[in-house]
């Protein structure tokens, strides 16, 4: 409730100075947007798409796999034995455990490699928005989810992605 009304407060005190700080303009930015649409990004997503596709390959390998194996479970549930069902369904469980186990590697794999692009990215990205602060006399930039309306002019976001494009 608290941050609600900071939030609120920060909004009224905002639009009554018309968007303008005393020493500065005010900016929103949405950096994850930034990131993301910057050409960086998309070229790091196509060799991240490259990198894994042999493991994604296996991956749906061993779900086809596990779903053959549990259709065949409940086909031959009255039908098989109790041995022979109980042989399928450790095949079954033995398929989907790795299924699994390989989803989650693969999930890190690529969380830690994307970690590393935003890591790597940063420095560019702070020094774009010092320098920006400078040139357009920016005092207050804003998070653009922390905000609930902003004219369009305040919001930088696509400016600093066509900088990021140009280094």
């Amino acid at each position: 409730m608290k941050r609600l009304t900071a939030v609120v407060a920060t909004c009224l005190m905002l639009a009554s100075m018309g968007a303008k700080a005393e020493t500065g303009a005010v900016a929103v930015l949405d950096v994850q947007q930034a990131l993301l649409a910057s050409d960086a990004a998309t070229s790091f997503r196509e060799e991240l798409k490259k990198e894994f596709e042999g493991e994604e390959r296996q991956l749906v390998d061993l779900e086809k796999q596990a779903r053959a194996l549990r259709e065949k479970m409940q086909k031959n549930a009255g039908l098989s034995s109790d041995e022979e069902m109980n042989q399928l369904r450790m095949q079954f469980q033995k398929a989907f455990g790795e299924y699994q186990r390989r989803g989650q590697e693969l999930q890190q794999q690529r969380a830690q490699r994307e970690q590393a692009f935003v890591s790597e990215m940063k420095p560019q990205l702070d020094k774009i928005i010092r320098e920006m602060i400078e040139q357009e006399d920016i005092a207050l930039i804003v998070q653009k989810q922390a905000v609930i309306y902003a004219q369009p002019g305040l919001d930088i976001t696509s400016k600093v992605v066509e900088l990021l494009n140009k280094q």
